[in-house]
């Protein structure tokens, strides 16, 4: 199976320009192969906590109706999106939310992030399951930026019997989770390892992209490079 790592420069608050991009993704991904487009943290919104926090009209819903070009989309290019923003929890705050939309454009699953960083501890919802789902019988985990940071997710997911770990993330330039996370997870548990990364200014800094994967061996096979919005390609789960 081909997944597409994709990274843009998401417009602070504005869903409708981001999910315009993000469609145009799924469907050039899609084209090229792609059976699945995995897309940054928060890439609905941008990297946006304090925005998110003042202004409740950033908050989703599962069945948002802004979140219909994406339905649309998946279904044009056949392939799947993991597609990261705000979305209401039952509490009310939003959680940092992996909604899975399948090639029908339907709900596969949803994951909120787990391990909260920072800011996000005051503005979002921590979630309470690890994330899963199968796609052409191969298995998938989800897990968000800073859940990375915890082996046990990746154990837990290589136990699971996934097949695939999928980090949709936000990381600075002078983030160290290139060499000293992703990698590491890869080889440490047998996973293929894709990484989607924001390209841009956001609250947390300058990110650089760089989205792509490594193997089960840890080494590097996919990198979309640090300047220009696209995806990389990468086959996994052979």
């Amino acid at each position: 199976m081909i997944v597409a790592a994709a990274q843009f420069t998401p417009v602070a608050g504005d869903i409708e320009a981001n999910v315009r991009t993000m469609a145009e993704l799924i469907r050039s991904a899609g084209a090229d192969g792609a059976r699945l487009v995995v897309f940054p943290e928060l890439a609905l919104t941008g990297y946006e906590p304090t925005l998110v926090h003042r202004d409740a009209g950033l908050r989703l819903a599962e069945d948002d109706e802004r979140l219909v070009p994406l339905r649309d989309a998946c279904r044009s290019a056949a392939a799947a999106a993991v597609v990261n923003g705000p979305v209401r929890t039952a509490d009310g705050r939003p959680g940092i939310t992996s909604l899975v939309l399948g090639p029908d454009g339907g709900l596969l699953t949803r994951y909120d992030k787990r391990r909260l960083y920072g800011l996000e501890r005051e503005v979002f919802a921590a979630g309470e399951r690890d994330g899963r789902f199968a796609l052409d019988g191969v298995r998938f985990a989800l897990a968000t930026c800073y859940d990375n940071r915890f082996p046990e997710v990746a154990e837990r997911a290589a136990a699971d019997g996934c097949r695939v770990y999928l980090a949709s993330s936000v990381l600075t330039l002078d983030n160290d989770s290139f060499e000293k996370v992703y990698p590491v997870r890869a080889r440490d548990f047998g996973l293929d390892v894709v990484l989607s990364n924001v390209l841009g200014r956001n609250e947390t800094g300058e990110c650089g992209g760089a989205s792509g994967a490594w193997g089960p061996d840890g080494e590097r096979i996919a990198d979309a490079g640090t300047a220009d919005p696209g995806y990389a390609l990468v086959e996994v789960g052979v």
